[in-house]
């Protein structure tokens, strides 16, 4: 009796000892390779799964999307300015095997290459072409890591700039420039309006130079203008223009 009681408790030990290494769970969003006794024998699907315990090895891989911050770098750019620029880079495993077999560490892999292709692509770059074409250098930057990364078995999506820090004596100089640009848009348009304004003057002159009394009636209606302010004293000459028009009005005819 006191031999079955001792089998019974070494079985349910054995059972302890045994379950937890050889039943395994895995996630809708992981994938598990296996390795038996150091060879790669396959990879578990999601769900509840059997290996041999103590002999096969199994390693959970997560196939969802990672979101990496690429540390801030400093970057000289073609025209000798230097900068700092960090990104994010957004990359998932699409074969799980290759990314435990092909690599040690997969993300810490990927984010070194992040860090030397940023240096490497915007150094090709001036200033002006990194601050006004992200688009292009984005996808130039996530072109390469994807190509560098792809026999990992991880695909990388997307590779954002995320900050350009420019030293503060760049940045007064554009400040600068930017006023100098201001001011000049503002002396093109002062310019224009002014030429619009003497063309129309001109076409006024053409008008009223060939109709006298037109002439006349605008220079009453500029005194009239003056007129309002009763504080002011005008004094004005009177054109002889004006008296031509009542010339003769008393002289019998002939």
């Amino acid at each position: 009796m006191i031999a079955v009681w001792v089998a019974v408790v070494a079985v349910i030990v054995l059972l302890f000892l045994v379950l937890p290494a050889a039943v395994k769970v895995v996630a809708q969003y992981e994938r598990g390779v296996v390795l038996r006794l150091g060879r790669f024998v396959g990879i578990k699907e999601p769900g509840l799964r059997i290996i041999v315990p103590f002999i096969d090895r199994m390693w959970k891989v997560d196939t969802r999307i990672v979101t990496m911050d690429v540390p801030a770098q400093e970057v000289i750019t073609r025209d000798n300015v230097t900068i700092k620029v960090d990104a994010v880079v957004y990359l998932r495993v699409i074969n799980a095997d290759d990314a435990v077999l092909k690599v040690a560490d997969y993300i810490k892999a990927t984010s070194l290459i992040s860090q030397t292709t940023l240096r490497s692509i915007l150094g090709q770059h001036e200033l002006d072409e990194i601050l006004g074409q992200r688009d292009k250098l984005n996808a130039r930057l996530q072109e390469i890591v994807d190509e560098q990364t792809d026999p990992w078995g991880v695909k990388v999506s997307a590779v954002e700039i995320k900050d350009v820090q420019l030293p503060e004596p760049m940045q007064r100089a554009m400040a600068a420039q930017a006023e100098a640009e201001r001011d000049r848009r503002a002396k093109i348009v002062h310019a224009e309006g002014e030429a619009q304004a003497a063309e129309k003057l001109a076409q006024a002159a053409g008008v009223l130079s060939s109709q006298p009394a037109a002439l006349q009636l605008r220079y009453l209606g500029v005194l009239k203008e003056i007129a309002t302010e009763r504080t002011n004293m005008v004094i004005f000459p009177l054109p002889i223009d004006i008296l031509t028009a009542f010339m003769g009005k008393g002289q019998s005819p002939k």
